[in-house]
């Protein structure tokens, strides 16, 4: 296994001073890493991958150096626009070192979100015109990081670093968000779970919570009809959400969001707030950090959102972080008119044997639709 020490060493001798980029569970040692090492001009967790690849290209635009972007494959998509528009050899040509974290690759059992994703991904590249390189626990580092850096040099433009499963050694985190809330996100979803009607729906962000709601409502015996489990597409969330209460207006749709979600894609506040979906109850579940993929902080506990979501047009909003709060609050939702904007403070306690879907994606579309379409008359 590669050292992250000793790779972030490498980075450094060959030039790179400023790192950017959306962690991701397969680089989350190194990630971890250059967290603890790096101050927070050296170092910035961007809000999306584009995000990180717009940091580059003004980092090099301002130092005339190379910048190192870190992300997950699924992140690709956030990027592909300004990889194709802004960095790339035949618009402003910013060389740029990407390591990308190969989830989905071939052969290797993984989440039915990243299947897809994993396969196509050298197809990407290749469509992209970006070179890359495959580093995994028996590369050599410094000669496969020294041929990607000749070629980012070379070219002019970025080169990418295809990262597979197992590649680092662990490394933890100690440079991590501290806060003392009284609640975890599983005991704050159980506290809505509770407060919901049966007629209500739920749409969750990917990771932890959507696991949490899933084996919540297995331990009650209710199953998960009325609940899309979103896996993948982060930051979507409150547009699915939207997209669901705009089409079943007699209905409430309480979108279970989280702190890195939401700040991934900051502008469906705006569009929510601005179409005025008066059945979307928007929870943000905030704890300050990535949880999902090592843990790395977030911005979200330092944002005052519940103001953000005001001033985007949200009816009514609220900043809750104990039990009785949320419990109270969701007790009144009943009369409060929306789009509604709830913000949980939690702490980053989760556990370890947390379970995941039995279910296929497919199956859980489709659950949800049948609901939908028995309780209005339909087949």
């Amino acid at each position: 296994m590669l050292v992250p020490q000793n790779v972030y060493n490498l980075l450094k001798e060959a030039g790179f001073e400023f790192f950017t980029g959306v962690p991701d569970s397969l680089l989350k040692d190194f990630c971890a890493y250059i967290t603890d090492h790096s101050t927070n001009h050296e170092h910035v967790i961007a809000a999306n991958e584009g995000n990180a690849i717009a940091l580059a290209a003004g980092h090099y635009l301002g130092k005339k150096s190379p910048a190192f972007v870190y992300m997950q494959n699924s992140g690709i998509g956030n990027a592909i626009n300004p990889l194709l528009s802004l960095a790339d050899r035949e618009v402003y040509s910013f060389p740029m070192l990407l390591m990308i974290g190969w989830r989905g690759e071939p052969g290797i059992k993984d989440e039915p979100q990243h299947s897809k994703q994993g396969r196509v991904m050298i197809k990407l590249l290749d469509a992209m015109e970006i070179p890359w390189f495959i580093l995994d626990a028996k590369s050599d580092a410094e000669d496969i990081l020294g041929q990607a850096v000749a070629t980012m040099m070379k070219n002019m433009s970025p080169v990418g670093l295809l990262v597979r499963k197992g590649t680092f050694a662990p490394y933890k985190l100690r440079k991590f968000a501290v806060n003392d809330y009284q609640m975890s996100r599983e005991q704050a979803i159980r506290c809505i779970v509770d407060a919901l009607d049966e007629d209500d729906l739920v749409v969750s962000t990917t990771g932890m919570a959507s696991r949490e709601l899933y084996e919540y409502r297995v331990e009650q015996g209710h199953g998960s009809d009325n609940d899309f489990l979103t896996v993948g597409s982060m930051g979507h969330t409150s547009s699915i959400a939207m997209g669901v209460a705009e089409a079943q207006t007699g209905r409430r749709v309480f979108c279970l969001d989280g702190d890195g979600s939401v700040i991934m894609h900051m502008g469906s506040l705006a569009l929510v707030g601005q179409i005025g979906t008066p059945n979307l109850v928007h929870i943000v579940i905030n704890n300050g950090a990535h949880d999902s993929v090592g843990g790395q902080p977030t911005v979200a506990l330092e944002v005052d959102l519940e103001t953000v979501a005001s001033a985007c047009g949200y009816k009514n909003t609220a900043r809750v972080s104990t039990h009785e709060d949320l419990l109270q609050f969701m007790t009144c939702i009943h009369n409060v008119k929306g789009p509604v904007f709830l913000e949980v403070c939690v702490n980053k306690n989760s556990r370890n044997n947390l379970g995941r879907p039995n279910t296929t994606p497919v199956e859980n579309r489709d659950a949800f639709m049948k609901r939908l379409r028995a309780d209005n008359g339909s087949k």
